[in-house]
């Protein structure tokens, strides 16, 4: 009994740091420095370093998932866990697609530290993974980029490109023209780029050196992008598995690359990506040096990013350090 207590009493003095959305968006983490810290786990990931199993989850909607997303990361001493949700119909509840909280622990002792919002940091993490596969994948010269769906994705992705290309032209595309005019009219004037709303998927796609489509996940697509549409040289991330690609497309690409193997195995084998061939390498074999990353300027290249947890905990990781030096969040005892 004494031991019992002993232990309650050492568990009523540990806090974990509660971090609101409000809270995680206001810290101001940069999304260059936000790249330039997936770049480094992308090396280490294709070092063999870190430990991320495929990520499990429920479904308790049509084409809606709630995952679980847990990852250590050595170099940054990261550990924690994502638990993520995907609704499609969300948007017409004046709901983000995307929600979810994340906890970061202690790697000596396993308890937790802080629980997070994770919306902001699924978005921002996303964009900053395709600027990295961008970064080995597309011509460094490219200026043009095609966005299919302007949600929180589309602008997070816009951002993170613009930190590494000098870009002068966009074509944006969306099912609903109202939400593609707002996202051009806030693009234009947060990066100071020309942004045009296109109506077709086509128009955000042939003669574009990037493109990057994010609309929902879904298991049973009618994909809208053709074979021919990707022109040579173009480089395309899609963050919607293969819901926006046909598979004829898919098979065009001279290079088609994904985030995770491992992963993109796991969901082919649950009914995903039916129609959609291996990928040649992995993004941290890639950024690592032990693939090849774009060889020619002709090359159309291709990359599946579906997600990493070792992403989330590395810029839940920053921001963390971040609300710790500057007093953000709330305290909570355990």
């Amino acid at each position: 009994m004494p031991f019992v207590l002993a232990v309650e009493r050492g568990m009523s003095t540990r806090t974990l740091l509660y971090l609101a959305r409000d809270d995680v968006a206001g810290i101001g983490l940069p999304m260059r420095e936000i790249i330039d810290a997936l770049e480094e786990m992308f090396q280490a990931k294709g070092r063999g370093e870190g430990e991320m199993p495929p990520k499990p989850g429920i479904h308790p909607r049509a084409d809606a998932f709630i995952h679980a997303m847990p990852a250590y990361l050595p170099s940054l001493d990261a550990a924690g866990i994502k638990w993520v949700a995907g609704y499609p119909d969300n948007p017409l509840r004046g709901l983000p697609y995307i929600s979810g909280l994340l906890i970061l622990n202690d790697a000596d002792t396993g308890f937790p530290v802080a629980v997070m919002d994770a919306t902001w940091i699924t978005a921002m993490r996303t964009g900053a993974a395709t600027a990295v596969a961008a970064k080995y994948l597309a011509r460094p010269d490219s200026t043009t980029v095609g966005i299919i769906a302007c949600g929180a994705q589309g602008r997070s992705n816009l951002e993170a490109l613009s930190c590494v290309f000098q870009l002068q032209q966009v074509n944006a595309y969306d099912i609903d023209t109202e939400t593609a005019e707002k996202y051009a009219s806030e693009m234009r004037e947060l990066l100071d780029v020309d942004v045009t709303v296109v109506t077709q998927p086509r128009e955000a796609v042939a003669g574009l050196d990037l493109v990057v489509t994010s609309g929902p996940i879904l298991k049973r697509p009618s994909p809208a992008i053709e074979p021919g549409w990707l022109m040579p040289g173009s480089f395309a991330c899609t963050l919607d598995f293969d819901s926006y690609w046909q598979g004829a497309a898919l098979r065009q690409a001279d290079k088609l690359a994904t985030d995770d193997r491992r992963q993109m195995e796991y969901y082919r084998q649950v009914g995903f990506f039916s129609d959609t061939p291996q990928p040649y390498a992995d993004l941290g074999e890639i950024v690592a040096g032990s693939r090849p990353g774009r060889e020619s300027a002709q090359e159309r290249t291709l990359c599946l990013n579906l997600g990493l947890a070792l992403a989330d905990m590395t810029t839940a990781k920053l921001l963390l350090n971040r609300a710790q030096r500057s007093g953000a969040g709330t305290e909570l005892p355990l």
